[in-house]
């Protein structure tokens, strides 16, 4: 790593009252790069993820966890104590909550000026939705993500990813990180609220932008080479051909149709269901490892379908170091997804295991 402290957010104190999925993804990525996370979690079960263990695990790595009840006074007094350290506080109570337990922003900069102060909800601090009750499916619905069922009608599939929930903790770090560069330049701190619905709003800015304009949206998978297709072996595999020509006639070389290889963009999608359907044909009569050795010698964009185990052991993550082991509680080494930033060639963490609930009380709260 460069530079002199060796990890580029060491020395940075958050602490986190923000659990199960976003506040834990933001702080696992400011962990990683060498913040020190404080959870301050409920003596009686601590974060309601813990009762799924590996999800939790997979989250809270290179953290410290302190019990305290917020509705005594002693918890009240020990977050006191924790804030005047603190450089960052992050929660993901529902609107109101933090006021109720006397620590809303208004209050708590206050106290504490030069504090940043991040709130995670489902539909941000204002406006109509703000006190309604949602998971991660109601906010992709919302935000435009599940477009091909709304035109359809077709309640299709549910998806694998809580993508509000990731992308809600990426932009939490990013607007923590930014505020704090703000406090270099007045010395003063800020309140930031993280709607789970405007991040993927935003997610959605190339859709949403032309509508807003009155015109459509220019949408990829319209063309007949950018979807999923299966092969002989009945596995599967994506071919990603956006709008490029050269792409396009390479496939249309290979799959044995060069005739076809000179239609442009717009005429690809003119036929596009034509197209595709012949497509799926070919790709159905050869495995899927015969068709990607041919595709990487040809350079058409192209990647196979994977479940879970061959992700993990793909050659290319394994080559670039993105699973990293640390040992375990009980022995043994315990896996990891490493952060995915490489600063000057190196990943910064993992460095540490998962705390206990409470295992840094006596540290923070009694040394």
């Amino acid at each position: 790593m460069g530079g002199v402290m060796g990890l580029p957010l060491e020395g940075l104190r958050v602490v986190s009252l923000a659990g199960q999925y976003p506040g834990p993804y933001a702080t696992l990525l400011m962990a990683d790069m060498g913040a020190e996370i404080i959870l301050v979690e409920h003596p009686r079960g601590g974060d309601p993820a813990r009762q799924f263990p590996g999800f939790h695990r997979a989250l809270n790595r290179n953290k410290k966890s302190v019990a305290i009840n917020l509705k005594d006074a002693d918890g009240r007094a020990a977050l006191e104590r924790l804030l005047e350290d603190a450089d960052i506080l992050l929660e993901g109570f529902r609107p109101g909550v933090m006021e109720r337990l006397g620590f809303g922003h208004e209050a708590v900069l206050a106290r504490f000026p030069r504090l940043i102060y991040v709130s995670i909800s489902g539909f941000g601090q204002t406006g109509p939705y703000r006190d309604r009750p949602a998971h991660d499916i109601s906010y992709q619905a919302m935000a435009g993500l599940r477009l091909q069922q709304a035109r359809s009608g077709d309640p299709g599939a549910n998806t694998d990813v809580a993508i509000g929930d990731l992308c809600s903790g990426m932009f939490a770090a990013i607007g923590a990180l930014s505020a704090l560069n703000d406090r270099h330049r007045t010395g003063k701190g800020t309140y930031v609220d993280v709607s789970m619905t405007d991040c993927l709003a935003s997610v959605m800015t190339v859709m949403l932008g032309p509508v807003l304009n009155g015109g459509a949206p220019d949408i990829i998978s319209s063309e007949p080479a950018y979807g999923i297709f299966r092969c002989a072996d009945n596995k599967l595999l994506t071919l990603s051909i956006a709008h490029e020509d050269v792409f396009w006639k390479a496939l249309c070389e290979v799959v044995g149709i060069p005739e076809a290889g000179e239609l442009d963009h717009n005429a690809r999608v003119a036929d596009g269901d034509m197209l595709r359907a012949r497509l799926a044909r070919i790709l159905e009569t050869r495995d899927r490892d015969t068709w990607g050795r041919s595709f990487d010698q040809a350079d058409i964009p192209w990647a196979p379908v994977s479940d879970l185990e061959e992700v993990a052991a793909d050659p290319h993550f394994r080559a670039r170091g993105v699973f990293q082991a640390l040992a375990g509680p009980n022995g043994g080494a315990h896996w990891h997804v490493a952060q995915p930033l490489i600063f000057d060639g190196k990943r910064p963490g993992p460095t540490s295991d998962v705390p206990g609930l409470g295992e840094h009380n006596d540290e923070l709260l009694n040394g």
